[in-house]
């Protein structure tokens, strides 16, 4: 056969940065703090809920296409919680399979060949996969160290006739910037300007450390252009159940649906009955899982500057991204690659996160969302890398 078998669009991606670091940590025993999840199981009282489900016959079969009514009437009153929004359960919520599935639903429902779409750049791997999919064009608006904030003006003046939607991620993967109310209403401004639709991804939006999360969607003008994209695994560190959801008018929740409906259909019947009993957990729950987290961002950033990594903090997320041009090396998938066999530790380049490469070249991402003496043993190893450019200072 002498045809291509990959659909041109997807040529170059090949396997994710993720399943590599991975097949690397498990092969080398290594400590993977490249991939994100973490390493201990959420709230008893959740997976119980899950094992209920599954023992009392709730969700073995086919659950209803949007999501069962349960977990859409919990994600109705979460918005309401925390963010005053009034969302209907029954129109304006859509269930998937993580958020991942819901990005690439909105992409598809949304675009049409030839659209372009504004991201922040670096991005999750698959943003650029689901645009590419959906035959539209990515066009980046670059973060760039250290303070990794929103470039306003490149993202005006990258808007054209073309330009269809704005992906937003905040709190952002990798760099853990959280967007301000200043910098989300001037991006709002753009949208309402252009007549342009927002889809955002906000599944860390429990896991801010510095300042606030602010849902695009809370601002004037925004509710009927922007889909908003969460899900549990991140909040609940239970990654592995994929339960995430859509939330938006109407005629967006039903676009997006209409796509949903020919990937996966359903996914996850009992895990859906209990992140419901999760989003009903009190705030306690919520300020305690932030504060954990900021604890151990804190203990692996010390240990990285120790290390002599220069460290860029970050203010949401369980995400650090360093520079390693101050331990006299500039090409971050090479050590990334060559790191496990150093001293026995996983992160992830993220280079491959980006289009403007250069921008990205040497700076490496590593995953905190694990036990406190597992960092604590992962900094101990990242320690023998070597003093030089050690106290290179976090920014």
């Amino acid at each position: 056969m002498t045809r291509a078998l990959l659909n041109s669009a997807l040529a170059g991606m090949g396997t994710t940065i993720f399943a590599e670091m991975s097949a690397l940590a498990v092969e080398t025993g290594a400590i993977n703090l490249g991939q994100g999840f973490p390493d201990t199981d959420g709230p008893a009282e959740i997976a119980r809920a899950a094992a209920d489900a599954v023992l009392g016959g709730l969700g073995n079969q086919y659950p209803p296409g949007p999501g069962i009514p349960e977990l859409r009437n919990a994600v109705s009153q979460h918005q309401k919680r925390f963010y005053g929004l009034e969302v209907d359960p029954d129109t304006e919520v859509l269930v998937t399979a993580g958020a991942t599935e819901a990005v690439a639903a909105a992409m598809l429902a949304l675009l049409e060949p030839g659209d372009e779409v504004i991201a922040l750049e670096p991005y999750y791997d698959s943003y650029a996969a689901c645009i590419a999919m959906a035959g539209a064009t990515r066009v980046p608006v670059t973060l760039r160290a250290p303070a990794f904030r929103p470039d306003l003006d490149r993202m005006r003046d990258a808007i054209t006739s073309r330009t269809r939607l704005i992906l937003l991620n905040s709190p952002h993967n990798p760099t853990g910037m959280v967007a301000t109310r200043d910098e989300l209403t001037a991006i709002a401004d753009l949208a309402i300007k252009h007549d342009l639709l927002v889809v955002t991804d906000e599944v860390y939006e429990h896991l801010v450390f510095d300042g606030e999360h602010i849902p695009i969607a809370t601002l004037p003008g925004m509710r009927e252009r922007t889909v908003t994209i969460s899900s549990g695994g991140k909040t609940f560190s239970f990654t592995g159940w994929k339960i995430g959801w859509v939330t938006g008018t109407p005629e967006l929740v039903t676009a997006v649906r209409t796509a949903k409906q020919f990937l996966t259909y359903v996914s996850g019947g009992p895990f859906q009955y209990a992140i419901a009993a999760g989003l009903a957990l009190p705030d306690a729950f919520y300020a305690d899982l932030a504060a954990g987290l900021r604890r151990r961002r804190d203990l692996l950033a010390a240990g990285l500057r120790m290390a002599g990594f220069e460290v860029f903090v970050p203010h949401g997320t369980y995400f650090i991204t360093t520079d390693i041009a101050a331990l006299g090396e500039s090409d971050g998938l090479s050590f990334c690659r060559g790191l496990p066999q150093r001293c026995g530790v996983v992160a992830v380049p993220n280079v491959v996160f980006y289009d403007d490469q250069a921008a990205g070249r040497s700076q490496v991402r590593f995953a905190f969302c694990k036990r406190e003496e597992v960092l604590a043993d992962a900094a101990s190893r990242l320690a023998t890398l070597g003093t030089r450019g050690q106290g290179a200072g976090a920014r």
